[in-house]
């Protein structure tokens, strides 16, 4: 068995109910959303079939509703493994929130009422609580699910199907291209994005959203500049200096 891959997924692994197919998607979800699955990390039918003591037949129809999301690819013949966003694609995926986000913001200005604030207000304390104490993944998936939470608040069943997709391959972008030193911590954003929905000011709620997407995109290295293996690369500024 994949001992590294059994601990990822095992970590948090809490009492889930629904079938075991919805089980498994949600362990092997919550694991990408907390970037606990690094991008690019293979998906062992037969090691998860192990992990969770079910067959390979319930395995492949979880990583068959994650690759229909985007956040796994299937590759025939050779397995399943995270989905990779090239920096094309992020960007794309960028486009695409603010698309979506901008959407979900009016509706939930509209459908909020002070019940479902207070539940988004908790969950915001949550997060500050998880950055806080360090515990990044968490905070990650909370964040993730406070963008989930807004968009089950606009009561649109297909934008909320679209969400969930996009927020699960926001946080590949952010495990792959989040720049050094540049922390996700967005509580702040999310608790002023609260008050403003609560006001029912629409367009201020929809500006304010729209920036909060600025400045995650801005924390990450989107530029097509990486890190390079190549000595020769690394170092050509210092060659004929000495």
């Amino acid at each position: 068995m994949n001992d590294s891959l059994h601990s990822v997924i095992s970590r948090k692994s809490g009492e889930r109910k629904g079938t075991q197919d919805d089980i498994v998607y949600a362990h092997i979800f919550d694991a990408i959303l907390e970037q606990r699955l690094a991008p690019g990390t293979k998906l062992s039918e037969e090691s998860l079939g192990e992990i969770f003591g079910v067959s390979r037949t319930i395995i492949r129809r979880a990583l068959s509703r994650l690759g229909h999301e985007q956040v796994v690819v299937l590759r025939p013949n050779r397995g399943a493994v995270v989905a990779s966003p090239s920096i094309e694609e992020a960007k794309q995926i960028f486009l695409a929130r603010r698309v979506v986000e901008k959407a979900i913001t009016e509706l939930a200005v509209e459908h909020s009422t002070p019940e479902k604030i207070n539940e988004l207000v908790q969950l915001v304390e949550e997060e500050q609580v998880c950055f806080a104490q360090g515990d990044r993944g968490a905070g990650i998936r909370l964040s993730g699910e406070f963008h989930l939470r807004l968009a089950t608040m606009a009561n649109n069943p297909p934008l909320l199907s679209f969400q969930r997709s996009l927020v699960s391959q926001t946080s590949l972008i952010i495990a792959q291209y989040e720049s050094g030193g540049k922390h996700h911590c967005s509580y702040d954003e999310h608790t002023e994005l609260l008050r403003t929905i609560e006001s029912g000011n629409k367009k201020k709620a929809v500006d304010l959203m729209m920036h909060h997407l600025d400045h995650i995109e801005a924390k990450l290295n989107l530029d097509g500049e990486s890190a390079s293996g190549d000595l020769h690369a690394v170092f050509s500024h210092l060659v004929g200096k000495q």
